[in-house]
């Protein structure tokens, strides 16, 4: 997948492939000048705005696919987090912090079981309680397995419901890590800074924050969405028969599709 970035030279405006490492080193198809976009977000994001593009174009079990990884990438941003936050609590030295965490992670990054018992015990550890939504409803697991092993024809409906519960799931973790997400997100300001110091003369460099379902809730204009106390919802669900928690989460996915949407369409199509 592709996105646009406009020459700091001559205004031309070219498309550049995601990388991996979110360092794309340019060279304009017009003037030829070098340059350098850093995209300052992070892997879960891109995967759930692809697949937030692939729902909006129509490819449902792409979108599960993208969807369902963005989830896996989170739980490892939340575990890198987690731990930074710790290390610099101690006045432990970042570098020091850092390697021992990669180190750790070798242990576990082929093995998504292990990561989520990663996973479970940092949000244990931070927050004190069980992560009680870690069940394959609140995952959402068989849905995901059937699409993505099973072979399974999603409606898009299904997709939604999946994308939307995504979406709140990580939303709320992110609330709740508040400022110590930034300690993860150092990390990819230190690979900028080191790639930038590799440069030759005269390549410009450009930081860029690309248009994002999490962007707009963190830093977007929308209001936000009051989620109902726990006896409310259990009470509109007898009356109703509706699951208002699924709603909410629904509601909450529709309010950043709404803002972002557009842009992330435009984002895609080529000039």
């Amino acid at each position: 997948m592709d996105f646009p970035t406009t020459c700091p030279q001559c205004a031309h405006v070219n498309r550049a492939e995601f990388a991996d490492s979110s360092v794309h080193d340019l060279r304009c198809a017009r003037c030829g000048a070098r340059y350098c976009v850093l995209v300052r977000k992070q892997k879960f994001e891109v995967l759930f705005d692809l697949g937030t593009r692939a729902l909006m174009d129509g490819y449902a079990r792409e979108a599960v696919a993208s969807f369902a990884a963005a989830l896996e990438r989170f739980f490892e941003f939340y575990v890198r987090a987690f731990t930074l936050e710790q290390a610099a609590g101690r006045e432990r030295p970042f570098e020091d912090a850092l390697s021992a965490l990669e180190g750790t992670w070798r242990h576990v990054s082929s093995q998504s079981e292990r990561q989520l018992g990663m996973f479970a015990l940092a949000y244990l550890l931070r927050e004190g309680r069980e992560p009680d939504f870690l069940t394959p409803k609140g995952l959402g697991t068989d849905f995901r397995n059937r699409v993505i092993h099973r072979g399974a024809l999603p409606t898009r409906a299904e997709v939604d419901a999946y994308a939307a519960g995504v979406f709140t799931l990580i939303d709320r973790l992110l609330t709740e890590l508040g400022a110590g997400a930034a300690h993860a997100e150092l990390v990819q300001e230190q690979t900028f800074a080191a790639h930038v110091r590799g440069l030759p003369d005269g390549v410009t460099v450009v930081f860029e924050e690309h248009p994002g379902m999490f962007r707009a809730r963190r830093f977007g204009t929308l209001s936000p969405i009051p989620k109902p106390a726990k006896a409310q919802l259990q009470a509109a669900q007898s009356a109703s028969g509706v699951n208002d928690a699924r709603a909410f989460q629904q509601a909450l996915f529709e309010r950043a599709l709404e803002e972002r949407g557009s842009l992330l369409r435009a984002f895609k199509t080529a000039p």
